[in-house]
């Protein structure tokens, strides 16, 4: 018999158990390549590459409204090629509060996401209409609404003139996406004429959310967003410019620290992963000590016996390690199919790399204290059984 032969055979010398720590360390290094994607995707820096809209909002906050007066200046921005403003409207319609609702210009709306299509008519009615609304494909679907319905929307932020936060729009249009990607993000989005909204809200009217600047080079993100930054900076309106994918991130961490979180749910699970790994190989040295002496009778010296037991904990750790990151690609790429740009999920060489130095890690926190009890095993007291 092979080394590598008599390794495997003592790994599966007791098949349900092995296969029991197989299974959890499968599971644990799924995990691990589906977190860890998620914890690059949080502590990225900014990424301007092929970037060909930049979002532009307070320094401060996103919550934080910025003056309407900044479009002309941005529009002037070498680079530029056009600004669209919008405002968080923060809609609700009846039980469903998962509705992106903004208030925006049609016009500029059209201009800066050609990825929204939509009847050249219904673009016209929501630029001429004043009190128009338009609606993602699925969300119109999910409520049943139809062009030309007047829909009651809620608003959790802005009241009316009157003190009222209750809003009724009239449905012009139904957009849907330019492929599949984009027609996936029609599930909750809705747009308001923000020249109804300016005129009809008690307050918020001359102030927008944030500006998505369209770029007439995708090369010349950075200097654009560099630029504008400069150009309010030491002002009573700082801006932070980032790539549009930065900012869907951002708006992900507005429900807390992300990072932190993933960071801790991968502490807890090779926390609980050491302890069963660990138990597991313990108990099978403990179980093999007579066999171990025979090794050493037969003339394998204490080093040999030593390097066996690690090759075991290193095959334990990298079978399960392996297929768990494997798992952790195919899943990724789903989840990333599903989510779209809001969430650009990716179990890259860069997550492959940390995860084999986990198993590397995890396979010598596990295998070296048994490794030196085998190592240091007396032939006559195993065979003794003392």
């Amino acid at each position: 018999m092979t080394r590598t032969g008599f390794v495997l055979a003592n790994l599966f010398h007791k098949k349900t158990r092995t296969v029991l720590t197989l299974g959890c360390i499968i599971f644990a290094f799924l995990l691990f390549g589906l977190l860890q994607s998620l914890n690059q995707i949080f502590s990225a820096g900014a990424d301007f590459v092929g970037a060909t809209r930049i979002v532009t909002q307070s320094r401060v906050s996103f919550t934080n409204s910025l003056p309407m007066r900044m479009v002309p200046e941005m529009d002037a921005i070498p680079g530029v090629e056009r600004v669209m403003y919008q405002q968080w409207f923060g809609a609700v319609f009846r039980d469903d509060p998962q509705i992106f609702a903004f208030a925006v210009d049609p016009q500029r709306l059209r201009d800066v996401y050609p990825e929204w299509v939509m009847p050249d008519e219904h673009w016209t009615a929501f630029r001429d209409i004043r009190q128009s609304m338009i609606a993602g494909k699925l969300l119109a679907e999910k409520h049943g609404w139809k062009v030309g319905d007047r829909i009651p929307i809620q608003s959790n932020i802005f009241p009316r003139k009157d003190g009222s936060k209750d809003w009724e729009f009239e449905l012009v249009g139904i957009y849907d996406g330019i492929d599949e990607e984009w027609k996936k993000q029609t599930a909750g989005g809705l747009y308001i004429n923000r020249d109804y909204f300016a005129e009809a809200a008690q307050f918020g009217g001359g102030l927008a959310g944030i500006f998505i600047v369209k770029l007439q080079d995708p090369g010349m993100a950075e200097q654009v967003a560099s630029t504008i930054d400069r150009r309010f900076e030491n002002t009573a309106d700082e801006t932070k410019s980032m790539a549009e994918k930065d900012f869907q991130v951002g708006f992900i961490k507005q429900m807390g620290d992300i990072g932190l979180i993933v960071r801790w749910i991968l502490f807890a699970v090779f926390f609980t992963l050491l302890l069963v790994v660990g138990n597991t190989m313990a108990q099978s040295v403990r179980e093999r000590v007579p066999q171990l002496a025979v090794l050493k009778t037969l003339g394998f010296t204490d080093n040999a016996v030593l390097g066996f037991v690690l090759a075991e904990t290193f095959a334990l750790c990298a079978i399960g390690g392996l297929l768990g990151l494997g798992l952790a690609t195919l899943a990724g790429a789903g989840l990333a199919a599903a989510a779209g740009p809001m969430l650009p999920i990716a179990v890259d060489a860069a997550v492959w790399i940390a995860g084999l130095i986990a198993i590397i890690v995890l396979a010598l926190a596990v295998g070296l204290l048994p490794a030196l009890r085998a190592r240091n095993l007396k032939i006559v007291d195993a065979l003794a059984d003392r």
